[in-house]
């Protein structure tokens, strides 16, 4: 708590903004229906301090308060919010990569695609130019490889199956978890957002080819 302190109060609330702007416009575009989803910002590595959208909040209406403060176990450390039950998997990635914030999303896209490709285990994407806004990507003809994941209720579990995933993967930017939806990183809050964005229109690609081709297993290739 006292890292917390020392920071000026302006600085931290001036960092909540930008997650509540950000988490507003993804919610907008349809990628947080409901209270899905959730976004979150490191504050310190050490001690791990993570700020991140309490549970059960509408995207499209958050305000300061609708941020909690927790710790490396996802313990949250002032206040009776709760915090989302995903917090463990934010904490997995943000310990596996060096980003600075998570953002983790519900699109329709994701989720079919995340089914679609579970027993490959992983979506692989090349060829398009939206793959530049991606951090380290110089051309289209990079290939994007996203791990997905199946799902599990047990966060405990599923935090050590995303450290092991991610584990020496630096040129990883997103994760899928089965029948759930996407995780994506960067540096900060705004890059975790075009990433996000970037993400979810090659998922959106994917699927309309799928839809016009009729032909699933063409494309699993």
């Amino acid at each position: 708590m006292s890292q917390i302190r020392a920071l000026p109060l302006n600085s931290i609330k001036g960092e909540t903004r930008k997650m509540m702007e950000v988490a507003s416009e993804l919610h907008g575009l349809g990628f947080m229906p409901g209270t899905g989803g959730n976004i979150s910002r490191l504050i310190s590595p050490d001690p791990f301090l993570l700020q991140i959208s309490a549970s059960g909040i509408d995207k499209g209406k958050m305000s300061e308060a609708s941020f909690i403060t927790v710790d490396e176990d996802g313990q949250p450390l002032s206040g009776k919010l709760k915090p989302s039950a995903e917090t463990l998997l934010h904490i997995a990635i943000l310990r596996s990569t060096d980003a600075g914030s998570v953002i983790h999303t519900h699109s329709v896209n994701g989720t079919v695609l995340s089914e679609i490709y579970r027993e490959k285990g992983y979506i692989s994407i090349t060829g398009y130019e939206m793959l530049k806004a991606l951090s380290g990507n110089k051309t289209h003809e990079c290939t994007e490889v996203i791990p997905v994941i199946n799902n599990s209720q047990d966060m405990p579990f599923l935090h050590e199956i995303v450290m092991r995933e991610l584990h020496d993967k630096t040129d990883t930017h997103a994760i899928l978890l089965e029948g759930h939806g996407l995780y994506t990183w960067g540096a900060d809050v705004f890059e975790a957002k075009r990433h996000t964005e970037a993400i979810e229109f090659l998922l959106e690609v994917i699927y309309r080819k799928m839809l016009i081709s009729g032909k699933n297993e063409k494309m699993m290739e």
